[in-house]
């Protein structure tokens, strides 16, 4: 598994769990997944993405999304 698809389920994970708990637990949860979606956003812009950067330092191999350049 490399650092592009950890990226993504961990960051649908949290959308759909901050999603959840704005339903079920208080309404201000819903802004965990715009900050998720947020970040998504510029990333895809940017190539900068704060998770890829810890993955990539924990020794996982990067994908095509967050080449190893970004620093």
């Amino acid at each position: 598994m490399n650092v592009d698809r950890i990226v993504i389920g961990f960051a649908g994970a949290v959308v759909l769990l901050g999603i959840a708990l704005a339903h079920f637990v208080a309404p201000g949860w819903i802004w965990l997944s715009v900050f998720v979606g947020a970040n998504l956003l510029q990333s895809s812009f940017t190539g900068f993405c704060p998770l890829a950067l810890l993955l990539k330092k924990l020794g996982l191999k990067p994908g095509c999304a967050f080449p190893s350049r970004v620093a």
